[in-house]
């Protein structure tokens, strides 16, 4: 289990015999070519190409690429075809409706939490009380000045103000993963370690995160690990084979939503939604992470009807994939980030979903 991924996935500025750029790496096992595109290349296939692994990571260093530049992959399929993809490791995405990702360098902010970080290591809150407000960014406050949205630092100061005001001890954001569809809420996400730049930066975010800590508010996320929208920049198909979900619609697909669903039992993916979570707790300072959609990741044969569904090797309706994976997830963040809490939104009667890890 690595949780750690973000580290090295993905585009980091770094410096190489004296020359400022960015290395790249992104696992696409089943690629035959993969190059980084952007305007400094047209956009075209063929710019800057990155190096095979046997692991199916291909990685490189493009000199001179600024912090702030615009990217995507561009991946030349098994048969030939050119496919071009988000980076799933991106820390920054562009404002939707446009996809590409951002190259961004998170290891400047001043953290001035300290105190709260150090409260929270010690604060039992299964035992004590703890009031959320759940609120949604996007449609919470409007601008009156015409802008469609409030930044992340004007929406800071007011729920703060807000849920002193009312008592609240946690403010609960419907997810900020960066998503592209305004109708989804954000639980169709596209971006797994990207907040949504439609309130501002990552720095921005960063900020959020700081202010509220510093005035005794505590952040929870909505995280969505169950599934991933269909979008042709995003996950899906994303070396020209289903490699973040199952192959068989049966297990891959989920009708109800037009979405795809994770493949719990692959190693990779396991590995990057935990770095995921881990991500949120270790750079954003994240207090909680409430999972969505935990009813679709327990039962095989969630909202299918008979025959449209693969049984476990059990014969049963259980993911045994799935609960491996939320036990992996809970054992990691309670185990390296002591005091924050994970959430279920679980609608079935489940044994033991609110037991203590």
């Amino acid at each position: 289990m690595n949780c750690t991924e973000y580290h090295y996935l993905g585009a980091h500025q770094v410096t190489v015999d004296g020359v400022q750029g960015v290395r790249f790496a992104v696992w696409a096992p089943n690629a035959s070519e993969v190059c980084v595109i952007n305007d400094g290349n047209g956009w075209a296939h063929g710019g800057f190409y990155l190096n095979g692994s046997d692991s199916g990571v291909w990685s490189g260093f493009v000199p001179g690429m600024p912090v702030g530049s615009a990217y995507k992959y561009s991946l030349r399929t098994r048969d030939g075809s050119i496919i071009e993809k988000a980076d799933p490791y991106a820390f920054a995405a562009e404002l939707p409706p446009k996809t590409a990702s951002i190259v961004t360098d998170l290891s400047h902010f001043q953290w001035q939490d300290q105190d709260w970080m150090d409260r929270r290591r010690s604060f039992d809150w299964q035992h004590n009380p703890v009031s959320i407000y759940e609120v949604h960014l996007g449609s919470w406050k409007r601008p009156w000045d015409g802008r469609r949205y409030h930044s992340y630092a004007e929406l800071a100061r007011m729920l703060v103000e807000y849920c002193q005001e009312m008592g609240f001890t946690h403010v609960e954001l419907m997810p900020v993963t960066e998503f592209p569809f305004d109708g989804s809420w954000g639980y169709q996400a596209t971006g797994y370690f990207a907040p949504t730049s439609r309130f501002g930066s990552p720095y921005d975010f960063q900020q959020f995160v700081d202010y509220c800590h510093q005035h005794g508010l505590g952040v929870i996320i909505d995280w969505v690990p169950a599934h991933f929208p269909t979008d042709p920049h995003a996950l899906g198909r994303f070396d020209g084979t289903a490699l973040y979900e199952h192959a068989d619609p049966r297990q891959g697909y989920h009708p109800d939503w037009d979405t795809y669903i994770f493949n719990f039992g692959r190693n990779e993916v396991r590995n990057f939604l935990l770095s995921s979570a881990r991500f949120w707790c270790d750079v954003y300072h994240i207090d909680g992470l409430r999972v969505d959609a935990v009813a679709s990741m327990l039962y095989l044969d969630y909202s299918r009807q008979p025959g449209h569904w693969i049984p476990n090797q059990h014969g049963g309706r259980e993911n045994l994939e799935a609960i491996r994976f939320l036990q992996d997830f809970n054992g990691m963040v309670h185990g390296e980030f002591p005091g924050v809490m994970t959430l279920a939104e679980e609608s079935t009667s489940w044994g033991g979903v609110s037991r203590p890890v």
